[in-house]
């Protein structure tokens, strides 16, 4: 921050107006932060901004506090042409003053610089890793824009030839990138991390601000297995192609306990649970594939807010992020590289509410709605799906209706999740008929997503696959005091897995099975190739997922799709 400036912003948010400044007192730099109402008269924060100065000097001086004139300070407003401005004036009616505006304290005085580029927040992760990207998180700014701002990497020993450690201000830092992101080389290893961010805009800078990480960097887990996938998506499709990636990425929510430590997934490291190592991997993998369209499961609300969306937004993707039902906070998120696909709309179906509200889905309602211990366990789901409408800038004529779901995971509920399966569908089907009618000139393709914690031999599959669930299915009886009567679903969106049937997609020390696809319209797309996925012996070298290079239990899937 420069000493000779006092920062104005007014947040519109929250009506208020944040002040800052340095001030040097007996040798020591302060700086002085106030938040005041837009409202507020010129004499009440004059008055304020005297209060905390005088209270700072008086303890300077080892003295109480001062009452009497002889401890009275001088603090005034007064433009370019040495003008003051009267106190009756507003806070906010300062930003109005055309001629400038000084402020005046002790022997200080201050050019008022009015909402310049400002770094709210900007911090660096705990878990660093050699080869894997750092990105600043929680990373907020007020009027800057990223692509204006300057980013500058230092890198440093903590801890002198002896081994002891330093303080952050007495580290030797090194430059060593002024990019966005930086990714540490095992060079790095043992060394902190220090990014000065100085935001900026169309029209001016504004003061830098570090942020120094807490941990060193440490030695990463290796060569990754999606790394050896990554050797499938060197390049970024183009034309009438298309890169699809589907990922349940295992919510924090679920993975930070002493059951799921102990129980879940005993066989792997504490460490590498902690989303902040996880996400670093999440992170690296994701980008990898060069995708354009990413559809993610188990996305926790603060990890899409301050961690994916700002990433894959500065790579270049949009992203739109559905929560679940009730209080569950995780859910979906699709992004897509907004190079080739422009958002015409979005919408969240929570399937225990639409069922009984939706019209499209009255068919499945009036089948069930007399079975209330079937109802009572369906409506008590918090089960989401999203569709995302999207626009092929390569392909104008083309309109992707991208959905993405997770359902229900027991073990008894075949019968909970066709009717899942059933409910997404048919909501999916109502949409395609809704955009059709808004778009006659264009083809509408639907792209289905997901986590459906359905193997390929249960109802889901041959309904999505063949167009119809007929009601002698044995899921409809996975709980017998649940069981579904006389309900057959059909559906008319011809529908194929682009990913086939692999023998698991989810992969744990006691479950393999494969839940996970990529659902694609076929008479409108076809399939040009599939990533392969890892190999068992890759899947048991640490005994299952998640491990030190796998963050998730699930293994993502990657098709590279088609206009026809």
């Amino acid at each position: 921050m420069n000493m000779n400036k006092c920062y104005f912003r007014y947040v519109q948010q929250e009506d208020k107006v944040d002040i800052s400044f340095l001030l040097d007192i007996k040798g020591s730099v302060r700086q002085f932060n106030f938040s005041r109402n837009p409202a507020e008269t010129l004499q009440v924060l004059l008055n304020r901004i005297k209060t905390n100065v005088l209270k700072v000097v008086n303890k300077a001086n080892r003295k109480k506090k001062a009452t009497d004139s002889d401890n009275d300070i001088e603090v005034q407003f007064y433009n370019n042409k040495r003008a003051v401005i009267s106190e009756n004036s507003t806070c906010k009616e300062l930003f109005l003053n055309k001629d400038g505006v000084k402020l005046k304290m002790l022997d200080s005085e201050y050019e008022v610089v009015f909402n310049s580029p400002w770094v709210l927040s900007m911090n660096l992760p705990q878990s660093i890793l050699a080869g894997f990207p750092v990105y600043p998180e929680n990373f907020e700014t007020l009027y800057a824009r990223r692509e204006k701002c300057a980013f500058s990497w230092y890198k440093g020993f903590s801890a002198n030839s002896e081994g002891k450690e330093i303080n952050d201000l007495h580290i030797k830092w090194n430059l060593t990138s002024k990019q966005y992101a930086y990714t540490p080389s095992t060079e790095d290893i043992d060394m902190k991390l220090k990014l000065e961010c100085i935001p900026g805009n169309d029209e001016m800078v504004g003061p830098a601000v570090e942020a120094v990480s807490k941990n060193i960097v440490q030695a990463g887990p290796g060569k990754c297995p999606f790394e050896t996938r990554h050797m499938f998506t060197t390049q970024k499709l183009k034309e009438k192609s298309f890169r699809c990636v589907t990922y349940n990425i295992l919510a924090d929510l679920y993975c930070d306990s002493d059951h799921t430590r102990t129980v879940l997934y005993p066989y792997c490291p504490p460490y590498a649970l902690h989303i902040d190592y996880r996400k670093q991997l999440i992170i690296k993998e994701l980008l990898g594939y060069n995708s354009d369209i990413i559809c993610l499961q188990e996305v926790d609300s603060k990890i899409f807010r301050n961690f994916l969306k700002p990433i894959l937004g500065s790579e270049g993707f949009d992203g739109v992020f559905y929560k679940k039902g009730k209080e569950v906070a995780e859910g979906l998120a699709c992004f897509y590289r907004s190079q080739r696909f422009n958002l015409l709309g979005e919408e969240r179906m929570v399937l225990s509410e639409a069922v009984i509200t939706e019209l499209c889905l009255k068919p499945i309602w009036d089948k069930i709605k007399d079975n209330k211990p079937l109802t009572e366990r369906l409506l008590d789901r918090s089960t989401a799906s999203s569709a995302t409408y999207l626009k092929s800038l390569d392909n104008p004529n083309e309109i992707l209706i991208v959905a993405n779901t997770h359902l229900y995971f027991h073990p008894d509920a075949d019968h909970i999740r066709l009717l899942q399966g059933g409910m997404v569908i048919y909501w999916l089907m109502d949409i395609k008929k809704k955009i059709m009618s808004k778009f006659p000139d264009k083809r509408i393709s639907v792209l289905l997503c997901g986590d459906f914690n359905s193997v390929p031999t249960c109802g889901i599959y041959q309904l999505y696959t063949s167009g119809v669930s007929p009601s002698d299915l044995p899921d409809w009886k996975s709980n017998i005091n649940e069981a579904v009567s006389d309900l057959n679903l059909e559906q008319n969106i011809a529908l194929g897995s682009a990913c086939g049937t692999p023998l698991y997609t989810n992969f744990t020390d006691g479950f393999t099975e494969c839940l996970d696809y990529i659902f694609y319209e076929t008479t409108n797309i076809d399939v040009e190739q599939v990533v392969p996925l890892p190999s068992v012996e890759e899947l048991r070298l640490h005994t299952a997922l998640p491990s030190v290079v796998f963050p998730s239990d699930h293994i993502s899937l990657v098709a590279d799709l088609r206009f026809k």
